[in-house]
C-alpha cells in the first residue's frame, strides 16, 4: 500500500510552507471531475497558460482540460476516433490525447499521485528535500514541473539519447538534469545513478516510476474513470469494449486496466513493447526508438496476473509513420485516400509512443479478428510536440518525404499483420511475473514476500494498494482547509 503514517511536525511546516506559498491541492475526485474545482481557482486558470509554472495548474491535471494553450477551463475527455479507413482494421479505436496536460504528457498525473501522498502527511518536506525523479522521459518532466509548482528543488534523470525536446525543456524548469547513458531501453542504467544518489548523503526522495504505486494508482483512479465515462458515448447500439491497449512502460498506465475490467468483465488488457527489446514477449533485450515505454524488466508496479496480450511492435513503423501523419505530403496522401481532413489534422496528437500504441491496437483488432461492433481504446501519452527534431532527423537520414514513399508508409498502414503477439495463459502470465525478481529483489533489494503477495495474494494486495483514493482525498481535503485559501 501507498505508505500514509502521518509526520505532524512536517506536516504543519508544510501546511505553512503552502499557506505562505499560495498553494492549494486538487483531490483525485476533483481531477476525475474538474467542475468541482474552486470558482477562484477556475478565475485564475482563466490567465494562465497550459505549461506555466503557476500552483494553480495543479488543478489541470485531468484528461478534460479544454484543448488551449492558454486561459482554458475543462470539458470533456479529450480523444480522438481512427477510422477503419485509416486503420485497416473492422473495429474502431479511440485514443485518449495527452497532449492537454500540462508538459504535454499525461506522466504529470503519475507523479502527483507519488508525491502528494508523501506532501500531505508530512513524510516530504519540500523546503529541505530534492524530488528525485528517474525516468526514460515524460515521467521526469512531470516530476520536474510538479516540483517546480510547488517550489521545491528536482533532480531529472533520463537516458542521453530521448529528445532534444525533452532536454530543452527541462533545463528551464527542473533544478539539476542527469543525463544517463544510452537510449529508451537503458533503464538499469538509471537506477544505478538512483543508487549512487542515495549514497551520496543528500537530503533526498527518490520517486522511481517502476515501484511506485501512486503510478498506476493514480491512472487506475483516474484514467480508468475517465475511459469508462468516455465509453457511455460510443457503446451504444450494442457495440463492445474489447481491448484497453498500453505500452508497458512504466506499468503505470496499465493500471487503468485493471479498472475497467472491474467494470466491463469481458475486456482484455494487451501490453505493447518494442519488438527490438521484447521483454515480456520473449524475454529479450535490445535498444529501440519508441521513446518513453521503457524495456530490459518487468516494472514493480505491473499487475502481471490482469494482463491477457502481450504486443511487439516493430519500431521501424511509428517511425514511418511519423512522417507520413506529420510531412505536408503524408497529409495530402491521406485526404486523397479519404480520411476525414479534420482528423488528419488532429494527427500531431500522436507521439512516437501513441503511434506504437495504435499499432498495437490494430493489431490486437486483427488478431481477435473484431468487427464494427467492437471498440478497443489506447493511449497517446504525447504529441509531435516533443517530437518535431525527430521529423528533422529523418529529413536528415533518409532524404525529402515523397508522395510514393507517402502511399508506401500507408499501405504499411493498412497491412499491419499480427505477428510477435501472443495472448496469455495462466502460466504465461506468471512467468512474466517471476522476472520481476531478478530486478526488484536481487538489484533493488524489495521485499520477496511482496514480490509473492502480488501473485499469490493478488485480489486482496492490488485493491489495497491501488484503491487508496478516498483516504488520500481526505488528507488532501484536511490539509487544503488547514492551509486556508480555498
Amino acid at each position: 500500500m501507498i505508505d500514509l503514517t502521518i509526520y505532524p511536525e512536517v506536516l504543519e511546516s508544510n501546511v505553512q510552507y503552502c499557506r505562505d506559498k499560495g498553494i492549494t491541492l486538487p483531490t483525485f475526485a476533483m481531477m476525475r471531475n474538474p467542475e468541482n474545482v474552486p470558482g477562484k481557482i477556475k478565475d485564475r486558470l482563466k490567465t494562465i497558460g497550459l505549461w506555466d509554472v503557476h500552483p494553480a495548474n495543479l488543478y489541470r491535471i485531468t484528461w478534460k482540460n479544454e484543448p488551449k494553450d492558454t486561459g482554458g477551463l475543462f470539458g470533456g475527455v479529450n480523444h480522438f476516433v481512427l477510422p477503419s479507413v485509416l486503420t485497416g482494421c473492422h473495429a474502431s479505436i479511440i485514443v485518449l490525447a495527452g497532449r492537454w496536460f500540462p508538459t504535454g504528457a499525461h506522466k504529470v498525473g503519475a507523479t502527483y499521485g507519488c508525491l502528494i501522498p508523501r506532501l500531505v502527511t508530512g513524510q516530504f518536506d519540500p523546503q529541505r528535500t530534492k524530488a528525485v525523479w528517474p525516468s526514460t522521459g515524460n515521467y521526469c518532466r512531470g516530476g520536474a514541473y510538479i516540483s517546480a509548482l510547488l517550489a521545491c528543488r528536482a533532480i531529472a534523470i533520463l537516458p542521453e539519447g530521448m529528445s532534444k525536446e525533452r532536454f530543452d525543456w527541462l533545463r528551464s524548469v527542473a533544478g539539476e538534469v542527469i543525463a544517463t547513458p544510452g537510449c529508451e531501453s537503458n533503464v538499469k542504467e538509471i537506477f544505478d545513478k538512483c543508487w549512487e544518489l542515495r549514497e551520496s548523503g543528500e537530503d533526498l526522495q527518490i520517486f522511481n516510476q517502476f515501484d511506485e504505486m501512486g503510478n498506476p494508482m493514480w491512472h487506475y483512479t483516474v484514467t480508468g474513470r475517465a475511459v469508462e465515462e468516455l465509453l457511455g458515448e460510443y457503446l451504444t447500439d450494442g457495440k463492445r469494449f474489447a481491448g484497453y491497449i498500453s505500452a508497458s512502460g512504466s506499468g503505470g498506465t496499465l493500471g487503468a486496466g485493471y479498472y475497467l475490467k472491474d467494470k466491463f468483465p469481458r475486456l482484455r488488457v494487451a501490453a505493447a513493447e518494442a519488438l527490438q527489446c521484447p521483454t515480456l514477449l520473449y524475454n529479450g533485450y535490445g535498444d529501440h526508438r519508441i521513446e518513453g515505454i521503457g524495456d530490459k524488466h518487468v516494472p514493480w508496479v505491473h499487475d502481471c496476473k490482469e494482463t491477457d496480450f502481450v504486443i511487439a511492435v516493430d519500431d521501424e513503423v511509428p517511425m514511418r509513420l511519423l512522417r507520413l501523419f506529420n510531412e505536408t505530403i503524408g497529409r495530402e496522401v491521406l485526404v486523397r485516400q479519404g480520411v476525414d481532413p479534420h482528423l488528419v489534422d488532429r494527427l500531431d496528437l500522436l507521439g512516437i509512443s501513441g503511434i506504437g500504441n495504435v499499432i498495437a491496437a490494430i493489431k490486437f483488432a486483427k488478431f481477435n479478428e473484431l468487427t464494427e461492433d467492437d471498440v478497443v481504446l489506447t493511449i497517446a501519452t504525447d504529441s509531435m510536440q516533443l517530437y518535431g527534431s525527430r521529423v528533422e532527423e529523418l529529413a536528415d537520414e533518409r532524404g525529402p518525404y515523397t508522395e510514393s514513399q507517402a502511399h508506401r508508409d500507408l499501405e504499411l498502414l493498412g497491412t499491419v499483420t499480427i505477428d510477435h503477439m501472443k495472448e496469455l495463459g495462466y502460466y504465461d502470465r506468471k512467468t512474466m511475473h517471476n522476472l520481476k525478481y531478478f530486478t526488484w529483489i536481487e538489484q533493488q533489494g524489495r521485499d520477496l514476500s511482496e514480490l509473492n503477495a502480488q501473485w499469490a495474494d493478488h485480489d486482496n494486495y492490488w485493491q489495497r494498494s491501488l484503491g487508496q483514493m478516498e483516504r488520500i482525498d481526505e488528507l488532501i481535503q484536511s490539509f487544503n482547509d488547514r492551509v486556508g485559501l480555498l
